[in-house]
């Protein structure tokens, strides 16, 4: 099991004990309801959905959901005027699109660091990929020849990618999903082997190949590692 992975589910069991501590005071009287309301509430879910797509690698949705959630967690801590309230989607708006461009920076410098004579790559061929949908959906086909892996982050949305005219890095890929009320499908090679450690709360990770799968065509060299979270959503592994 991969450091990552094993840090991602020990976060994971904190909070799950803390939740469940809450809960526990909440129904003893030891905390005042209002506060057991806004500790154990969606936009609280939201941050910790976010605190987790960072410690697993996905700092774009992981700070996009952070924001969210406490944007709408302010009027439960403080009276917020009416007129400031009439503005918090295009603040959020504002937020989503400045994350998305420090993001889109840090790419550009990591790409000309690692070759200072590539120009802007074609999204297809890139051997590493970072997509973000929200609202929306995507169809993604690349074709890489030295993919490593990346970031998928889908809410309220979903996106689909087609591999099967990829070819992995020595030593395999990895890809991190956040699948939020959204769904991830991935179109694979049939030679290669999927290892699932997706972490899903009210979600669900299917492989779909199904009899296409034949054990002729497995090689263990290719093993594509398909890791991050599903909340009230999906992700997905077929062939065709």
């Amino acid at each position: 099991m991969e450091r990552g992975s094993s840090n991602k589910r020990f976060y994971f069991g904190i909070i799950l004990i803390v939740v469940g501590c809450i809960m526990i005071l909440e129904k003893l009287n030891l905390i005042p309801e209002s506060v057991s309301d806004l500790l154990i509430s969606w936009q609280m879910l939201l941050v910790g959905i976010g605190v987790l797509s960072l410690i697993g690698g996905n700092r774009t949705g992981g700070t996009i959901l952070i924001v969210i959630g406490g944007f709408f967690m302010i009027p439960e801590l403080i009276t917020v005027p009416h007129e400031i309230r009439k503005i918090y989607w295009p603040l959020i708006l504002v937020a989503i699109g400045v994350a998305l461009l420090l993001r889109h920076r840090d790419s550009n410098r990591n790409l000309k660091e690692s070759d200072p004579a590539l120009n802007v790559p074609n999204d297809n061929s890139a051997n590493n990929f970072d997509d973000f949908v929200i609202f929306g959906g995507r169809e993604i086909f690349i074709n890489s020849q030295s993919l490593t892996g990346g970031k998928a982050t889908s809410i309220f949305g979903g996106m689909e990618y087609d591999l099967r005219k990829a070819a992995m890095v020595p030593g395999g890929a990895v890809i991190d999903c956040v699948s939020v009320f959204g769904g991830c499908g991935f179109k694979i090679p049939m030679d290669w082997n999927v290892r699932n450690e997706v972490t899903t709360i009210f979600g669900a990770f299917t492989d779909k190949r199904g009899d296409t799968f034949n054990e002729r065509y497995y090689d263990p060299s290719k093993t594509i590692v398909i890791k991050g979270v599903s909340i009230f959503g999906g992700i997905e592994v077929k062939h065709f």
